[in-house]
């Protein structure tokens, strides 16, 4: 059990054997079909010795190789050899930002557990310093490949989300929203900017990617904020605005907390249809490979999401002690399960009459993949339909073949965005690229 407002012991023993033996654990039993949609099926939680540890090793794509895109739909190489591209940003203009980066130093993150993961990242890929910085890229030919590439920001603090308002362009890094003033066209940004709003780091900052999105209205800025642990094993006091969605305001930089409960929020929309701000939450880990369920949802205002006592609304997660029932209560079912341990980093919305009829109108979700499930899962992006401003159907694919037949990751899907033209954009931070998708003719 892990007691709320104190650390546990790290557990040595199991940590060791965590080491010892990756891919040992549980293996899933529910079919795959089940665990995705507004009603996935949820068993009973599997609490093993040791945690289920199901790496891909990261190897990159050979050649010239590339995703496997879905019937209809081709791919091209926009932009290779970039340095962890995890995040994309496309300007008015038809440029496009690319946050190269990764994780910063975290002092806390210490002890046998934090090895052990360590050990798995870079396993995974996600071991390398992070670039902090911004690129540009151009395709002003528009032949598919662009031939611009430039530092548009550097000596950033592990950044990630970005948004454009007016002649102003915010930058989240793992600390603080920046402000810098942007002129169309140029390709690089010299002036050392101003922070608007600090956010929630610190030297543990488990979760150390903040998603950035701009309010229709160009008045509001959201700040996906992931929690500080797994189930709150670091203690609640280490869970302040974290959790969460923050809303920041442009004038002032005045936070508040927009929604909570949701472990660890990273990619966010605005529905286009509905003007509702949407995200894709990456659920717990260590209850089994049938648990629990990464998912897309509709974020309330004031909404409370379950996260650390309970998960897809009111199912309790015993192992965070002391209970709190009257929280739970209130916990928000989500609007749709993507299945277990996808891991979603990416989302946008898509609407484009000229792409094939079953990728016209939805969401775009990016699905990183699993560590923490047999077989794998995710590695891959998929489309989620929607009708009426809420998502309807099962996903489709969109682009796959991320994984080798061995089990190695020849790539990894992150942020997804749409570009001028009406192409989806995908980074690839274990390829290395940033793929673009588009209807064959």
């Amino acid at each position: 059990m892990v007691a709320i407002g104190k650390r546990r012991p790290p557990g040595c023993a199991v940590l060791v054997l965590c080491v010892g033996l990756a891919g040992c654990g549980d293996t899933a039993k529910i079919p795959d079909s089940e665990t995705v949609g507004p009603n996935p099926t949820l068993p009973t939680p599997n609490k093993t010795l040791i945690p289920t540890v199901n790496v891909a090793p990261a190897k990159g794509w050979p050649g010239e190789e590339t995703p496997k895109p879905a019937a209809g739909l081709r791919v091209t190489a926009l932009a290779r050899n970039l340095d962890h591209p995890r995040w994309i940003h496309v300007l008015p203009n038809g440029d496009i930002l690319v946050a190269e980066t990764n994780a910063p130093k975290r002092p806390e993150r210490s002890g046998l557990k934090t090895m052990a993961m360590g050990y798995f990242m870079k396993k995974a890929g996600a071991g390398v310093p992070s670039a902090n910085r911004i690129t540009l890229l151009r395709d002003a030919d528009e032949d598919g490949a662009a031939e611009v590439r430039t530092t548009f920001l550097k000596d950033l603090n592990s950044p990630f989300g970005m948004a454009l308002i007016g002649d102003s362009l915010y930058v989240a890094n793992t600390d603080a929203i920046l402000r810098f003033p942007y002129k169309e066209g140029e390709t690089e940004i010299r002036d050392a900017g101003t922070k608007l709003a600090d956010l929630p780091a610190g030297p543990l900052n488990h979760h150390w990617t903040k998603g950035l999105v701009a309010s229709r209205d160009g008045k509001l800025l959201y700040a996906s904020v992931g929690s500080n642990s797994n189930v709150a094993e670091n203690g609640i006091e280490e869970e302040t605005n974290r959790a969460a969605i923050l809303e920041v305001a442009v004038d002032g930089g005045k936070t508040r907390l927009f929604a909570s409960g949701l472990r660890n929020p990273v990619g966010m929309s605005i529905n286009p249809e509905t003007g509702q701000l949407w995200a894709v939450v990456n659920e717990r880990d260590e209850i089994g490979s049938d648990l629990v369920p990464d998912y897309l949802t509709s974020v309330k205002d004031g909404g409370f999401y379950g996260w650390p006592w309970s998960y897809f609304g009111k199912h309790v997660d015993d192992r965070v002690q002391p209970p709190r029932p009257d929280l739970v209560a209130q916990a928000i079912v989500p609007d749709y399960a993507l299945g277990n341990h996808v891991a979603p980093l990416g989302m946008t919305f898509a609407v484009n009459e000229g792409w094939p009829v079953q990728f016209r109108q939805g969401a775009i979700v990016g699905l990183h993949g699993s560590w923490n499930r047999k077989p794998h899962s995710g590695y891959k992006v998929v489309f989620v339909p929607f009708k009426d401003g809420r998502p309807t159907g099962k996903p489709v694919d969109m682009l796959a073949g991320f994984l080798s037949a061995d089990g190695e990751a020849l790539g990894r899907p992150v942020g997804v965005e749409i570009d001028r033209k009406g192409g989806l954009l995908v980074a690839d931070d274990v390829g290395n690229v940033i793929w673009r998708v588009s209807p064959q003719d």
